[in-house]
């Protein structure tokens, strides 16, 4: 059961705030709809109950708030406009790592794409998708964990009627499996054909709770729709038989051709027009809204809030009844028990006054939230739970309720985005997925065997230069700066195409998925610098011979130090992209370093020397007294060596910067949330 209570958006720049105090619940094995019109604060709704936006009021799934909940794929899946994710990732593809981020096997997958009807689109890229088959994939991700609610936002808009028909078959399937699914509408008549039950918003306020066949009969008026080339003459005809009989009947014209009836059936009308002659060209019964267009409204009728049908009008002094019974009066209700702490004293009468009960079998939290009373959540007060019928002008339940009477509800927080469940698993996926780490390095490759034999053809460059392809003008080699590339992307790629969080506009901050960042793009970095050795040396020896070819003596530091120079690069750009999110700050950084912090550090190192480090790794294990193998010593050695060059020393301070800087936002943004 889904529950929300008191649910109040925070208001901006002074205006009145998008939702509020709003307060209904969703049953399992029904669908709920939230109806209003555009700008009524359905979508800002969910979003409070999702915990993306602050604000007030508290949101229960199964007796639990969603911050409470371990694995929130597995309890509520969501699906609040288009799929997120990189536009060349395929459909397959795109499950799979959405199964990385809910924990679950990846052959979960392949379910789905069986359960939503893509079986044979699995290779289809994301740019490629219609809006049906957009909203498959959608629906496919939103039900990966196999949650028990799904919280939907206008998810049939813009579908066609096979699309449409598919769609919420599906959701009726998973509510007559026992789930809770909520859904938002615009259309009064569409929410009484798929809903169970409807719950009416306008201006962020409660209108009506209502079960669908309420909501259909006080809410929506039967109607005879007529195509006519002679709709005048035949409204003309309708309209003098029924004064003649003394019936209840209204007709609009629609436009040229078409009219409305109200108040009849399809077989009267089609009498009046046999009996006078009139060629009719459709006759048909539909349910539509009752709100009537302005210049052929009744003058007595009051104006319908904005975004909601207005009530029928009354029939003629003397004439039978023939529209829906009337609302039931809300003073007919028992007056309601007083409220809870933390709810307010009087809330709105409905159609139906129950009180909205915690679940007795889920758990209780261990502490209650901010805002609530240590003894677990609060009751909803009777009538809190279902909204009001119409009311009439001036009865006290018509009139809007104080904004901040009573005790302030607890606050919504935006919780912290939340980390893959199985970061390296979502990180390979991530950088394997798409043709873009494939097309750079065959790129890189290319580059760095061109150079080479151009380098190779002069003899004045030095054979580790030649060997990786590393031009003087150039301020890195091909491999280095393609690593800078790949992991610059490993955080850009997250900010740009966002399918970890899509709704909240950011990427968390973990150490889970910061490591498994670092360690896969450290491992493309020194398989894309392994293969550029290979390939060039082999190249080489079959344009030059074996001489350009030979291994040098000291190729333990020489490779030492091209591995470093490239994980080196592949961190710099990832740390930066995540700092800046953004792309370029990512390859600004791995250019910034031998273009800026190089020519620095070697003007700070060229000054006097008085002391040397030599020998150090020998005093280090004699204080330590540990008794490690001398052959340690060789590799301490090295690598201070490399430390000690200007491009070492400016890469590792580069990098010592750009982690505090990474760890100085995940904090700020830590504490803002």
């Amino acid at each position: 059961m889904l529950q929300a209570i008191g649910l109040t958006s925070t208001p901006r720049r002074d205006r009145p705030p998008e939702v509020d105090d709003l307060t209904f619940e969703a049953r399992p094995g029904r669908i709920t709809a939230l109806l209003g019109a555009p700008g009524s604060g359905k979508t800002m709704a969910l979003r409070l109950m999702l915990e993306l936006e602050p604000g007030r009021g508290v949101t229960y799934f199964r007796g639990r708030p969603l911050h409470r909940v371990a694995h929130p794929a597995r309890e509520v899946g969501t699906l609040l406009g288009d799929v997120p994710g990189h536009p060349a990732r395929t459909v397959r593809g795109q499950l799979r790592l959405m199964c990385a981020v809910a924990g679950v096997p990846a052959a979960r997958a392949e379910e789905m794409l069986h359960v939503v009807g893509l079986d044979g689109l699995g290779d289809q890229r994301l740019a490629g998708l219609s809006l049906g088959m957009d909203r498959r994939l959608g629906l496919a991700a939103a039900l990966l964990g196999d949650p028990h609610t799904l919280v939907l936002d206008e998810p049939a808009e813009g579908l066609s009627p096979r699309d449409y028909g598919w769609l919420y078959g599906l959701l009726r399937g998973h509510a007559d499996h026992g789930g809770t699914v909520l859904c938002t509408f615009s259309d009064a008549k569409e929410a009484a054909r798929v809903a169970d039950r409807v719950v009416t918003v306008d201006g962020g306020r409660l209108v009506a709770d209502q079960d669908a066949v309420e909501f259909t009969r006080t809410r929506l008026r039967p109607r005879v729709a007529v195509a006519t080339p002679h709709a005048a003459r035949l409204g003309a005809l309708v309209s003098r038989e029924a004064r003649a009989a003394r019936r209840s009947v209204e007709v609009v014209a629609e436009d040229g051709s078409h009219l409305s009836v109200y108040g009849t059936t399809c077989a009267e009308v089609g009498e009046t027009a046999f009996r006078h002659g009139v060629l009719v060209h459709r006759l048909a019964e539909e349910c539509g809204d009752t709100a009537l267009p302005p210049a052929t409204a009744s003058p007595g009728t009051a104006p319908a809030p904005h975004g909601l049908p207005a009530p029928a009008p009354a029939p003629a002094a003397g004439a039978p009844d023939a529209g829906p019974a009337p609302l039931p009066h809300p003073a007919s209700h028992p007056a309601p028990a007083p409220a809870p702490r933390g709810l307010p004293a009087s809330g709105p009468v409905t159609d139906a006054p129950s009180p909205l009960p915690l679940p007795s079998a889920a758990p209780a939290p261990a502490s209650a939230p901010r805002g609530l009373p240590a003894s677990g959540p609060v009751a909803h007060a009777p009538g809190a739970g279902s909204l009001p019928s119409a009311a009439p002008a001036g009865h006290p339940a018509s009139a809007p309720a104080a904004p901040h009477s009573g005790p302030q509800r607890p606050l919504i927080a935006p919780a912290p985005p939340r980390a893959p469940l199985r970061p390296f698993r979502y990180e390979v996926r991530r950088l394997l997925g798409v043709r873009t780490p494939y097309l750079l390095a065959l790129a890189v490759l290319a580059g760095s065997v061109v150079a080479a034999v151009l380098l190779g053809r002069s003899g004045h460059t030095p054979l580790p230069r030649v060997a990786v392809g590393w031009p003087g003008l150039l301020p890195l080699p091909p491999a280095a700066f393609g690593a800078g590339v790949l992991g610059a992307l490993a955080f850009g790629d997250e900010y740009r195409y966002p399918a970890l969080a899509a709704d909240r506009g950011t990427v968390p901050r973990r150490l889970g998925l910061l490591l498994a960042k670092l360690a896969v793009s450290a491992a493309a970095a020194l398989a894309l610098a392994a293969l550029t050795l290979v390939l060039d040396g082999q190249v080489l020896r079959l344009v030059y011979g074996p001489d350009l070819a030979r291994i040098p003596p000291d190729w333990p530091s020489l490779v030492a130090g091209w591995a470093g120079l490239t994980v080196g690069c592949a961190w710099a750009g990832l740390l930066a992209a995540g700092t800046f999110r953004a792309t370029a700050a990512g390859l600004a950084a791995v250019l910034a370093v031998p273009v800026a912090v190089v020519p620095l550090v070697q003007k700070v190192l060229s000054g006097p020397r008085l002391h040397s480090v030599a020998g150090l790794p020998a005093r280090l294990r004699d204080t330590a007294r540990l008794g490690w193998p001398r052959r340690l010593d060789d590799w301490l050695s090295a690598a201070l060596h490399l430390l000690a060059r200007p491009q070492g020393a400016a890469l590792a301070l580069s990098l010592a910067v750009l982690l505090c800087a990474y760890v100085a936002m995940g904090l700020r943004a830590r504490a803002r949330w």
